[in-house]
Order: structure tokens, then sequence, then C-alpha cells
């Protein structure tokens, strides 16, 4: 079996997805005869997108023994709908969350349904594969593979390391205050900005809120404001702007938030493992957004790799990263008075030991165990 896998999400842009084609792609290899379209930066995505069909045509003309081309988001997989060529080959595509809920008519009512022309449709989560189902994607044709996570991650730090660090790097005073983190691009989703408003002046006062991602400039984001919320709302999501940004800043400024939140920005990767190995817990306090959603996972399952104890939203694919009490604590996102009193007796809270947290993530979510699901669904259709 030979397969060619096309996407442009791969290094050395960082992010889930990124990681997810790369592992994918280079995992294969080891299995079966693996060939690559990949997007690394060296040209526009306008010009790659322009030359994708061209490009694809003449790799399996090269090579005669492909029989799958996998298209890594549902983005690539619309614009292959008007593509020519390769017809006989079997095509399949994975969905993540948002290209699936998209919410452009125009996309919902003519894009979308022709994904049944698809062989396969891998949805990396039970939620992802729901929302296929409900917009009248075939059933027969979803196959759920969840990500993985990379369980190569050995992060050891002592706490007053840690003080230091933030003292001298970030220049934040976390000595005796007890350690919340939470990462990710400040999209609405997330829950960041109703986290801070909501959940963050209720805890007690030990507790400091330390926020890990991108800060945006205020300036990318003024001309979505002058326009009506049905334009802004989709462009804010196609191109994945902070559209949190703004409301996270405004809260933050308050004085009673001064000394309870902290935006650290991009940290190392290091910098990120120390501070999950000492923390209280690391929060995922996702929100559902109409519109929008949370495919899986991810950073949940890096933080369990640390054998932090999560305590995250019962949203969108999470549910499928976490497990409770395998390897975090769900709560119902949204409910205030749940947030507040979880984290408040996070003490009382029984959770497995850090070992055992990381055992089960590792043992669940493995690249490894990925790439032998892919492996698998592959083989159904390679006939």
């Amino acid at each position: 079996m030979e397969v060619l896998f096309v996407t442009h999400k791969y290094p050395p842009v960082t992010g889930g997805m990124e990681k997810q084609s790369f592992e994918l792609i280079n995992g294969m290899k080891t299995h079966i005869k693996v060939h690559a379209i990949v997007y690394e930066g060296q040209e526009s995505k306008i010009t790659f997108f322009r030359l994708l069909n061209q490009r694809i045509r003449q790799v399996c003309k090269t090579n005669p023994g492909i029989s799958i081309i996998h298209f890594n988001d549902g983005l690539i997989a619309a614009f292959s709908l008007f593509h020519t060529g390769y017809a006989h080959l079997k095509q399949c595509v994975t969905l993540h969350g948002l290209d699936v809920v998209y919410p452009n008519w125009i996309y919902q009512q003519y894009i979308l349904p022709k994904f049944n022309r698809f062989d396969l449709i891998i949805a990396v989560s039970e939620a992802t594969a729901e929302a296929c189902r409900i917009r009248g994607i075939l059933k027969e044709n979803i196959a759920v593979v969840n990500n993985g996570v990379d369980t190569q991650i050995r992060p050891s730090a002592i706490r007053d390391k840690v003080d230091l660090l933030l003292r001298y790097n970030y220049h934040v005073e976390s000595k005796g205050r007890r350690l919340l983190v939470a990462m990710g691009r400040p999209v609405k989703r997330k829950g960041f900005s109703w986290f801070i408003k909501n959940v963050s002046p209720s805890l007690h006062h030990d507790f400091l809120f330390l926020l890990i991602g991108p800060v945006s400039k205020k300036k990318k984001l003024n001309f979505l404001s002058l326009l009506p919320p049905f334009i802004a709302k989709p462009i804010s999501l196609f191109f994945g702007l902070p559209g949190d940004e703004n409301a996270i800043e405004k809260l933050i400024a308050k004085p009673g938030s001064r000394n309870r939140v902290v935006r650290l920005g991009k940290l190392p990767f290091n910098d990120i493992c120390s501070l999950l190995c000492v923390s209280d817990a690391f929060v995922m306090p996702n929100i559902d957004i109409d519109g929008d959603m949370e495919g899986f996972g991810l950073v949940c399952l890096e933080a369990a790799m640390c054998g932090t104890k999560v305590i995250a939203a019962a949203s969108g694919g999470i549910t499928d990263a976490i497990h409770q009490d395998k390897n975090g604590v769900l709560l119902p996102p949204g409910n205030i008075p749940q947030w507040v009193n979880t984290i408040n007796n996070l003490q009382e809270i029984q959770t497995p030991l850090p070992a055992d947290i990381i055992s089960y993530t590792r043992t669940q979510f493995s690249w490894e165990k990925m790439i032998t699901d892919y492996l698998r669904e592959f083989k159904k259709i390679n006939w």
C-alpha cells in the first residue's frame, strides 16, 4: 500500500494540527510507502493551493503504486473537490472540528455535503464525528481516530526553582501561591475571559492564574469591529484570529485581577513543562460557542503527560482526551459554581497519582497508537 499525504498544516509552523500532520506522515513511513505534498512556508499559501491539483497529478503519474490520498483537514479537502485527474484513488480526509461546524451557509449547504464523495472520513473525536453525522455525512464512512501526544515528555522540576524562573525571567512573584495554568490561543471557545471574569474572583486569594499563549496586537483586530457580527465571526474563525484578546486584556487591567491573573505570553517548551510539573492544576475552561468547537484536547494531554491534575470542560472533543478520574476531571462548561467549588477544594479531590496519570495517558494516546489506528482504517478501504 502506498499513500499520498497532502496537508497545508506542517512544520516549521507550530501548532496541534501541524504536529499531528508531522507525526502521522513520518510515523507511517515505518509501515507503508509514503509520499507527501506539504506546505512548509517556502511559497505563499495561495500559490500552494493554486498548484496543488497539478502537483498531485504529477506525483501520482511518477508513482503509479499510490492507491490512497489523504487530506489532513476540511479546508484542503474542500479544494480537492474541484480537482481532476486522480479519481481512481481512494480518497480520505481527517476532520478536526471547526472544519465541520464552520458557520458559513455556502460551506454548510453546498460544500460539506459533498464530503460524502470521500471513501473515508476520519474524525479526531466522537464529538467531531457526531457533528459530521448531524450535517448529513454518512455514518458508515466515518471512523474516529484520536490524535496522539508526545509520550517522550519527561518533565522534572522543583517548585523553588520554578518560583525563581518566574521571578527572574517573567517578573512574576509566585512564592507561596497555588498555581493554576492554562494554555492556548485567545479564541472565545477556550473560555479564558469567561474564567477570568466569572471564576477567578471567587477563588481563594492564594491562587495565581497563569495564562500561556500568544498575546496579539490589538491593531490586528480593529477592522473586525467595523464589520457586522455575521461577517466578522466567520472571518475570525477562518483565520484563527484572537477574538477573545480584547476581553482578556480589559479584565486583566481591572484592579481585582492584577494580583490574580498573569499572561506569560509564548514560552519555551521546557519552561512550560516545568510550570506544569509544579502547578496545582491545569485548567481548560472551554465554553460552548455556536459555530465553533474544540475538536480534541491536545493541550490537556500535554499537561497530563507532565503528571498535572487536569480540570477541563466537558465540551466538544475534550471528552475524548480527558477520561474522568483517569487522567483528569471533567466539569460542565459554563457552570460557575461547580468550577469555583472544584478548584477551591482541589486538595480534597481524589485523583490518580502523577505517575498513574502519565501512564494512562501514554497508553491511550501515543502517536504509535494513532498511526496504528490510521493504518487499520486505510486497509479497510484499500481493496
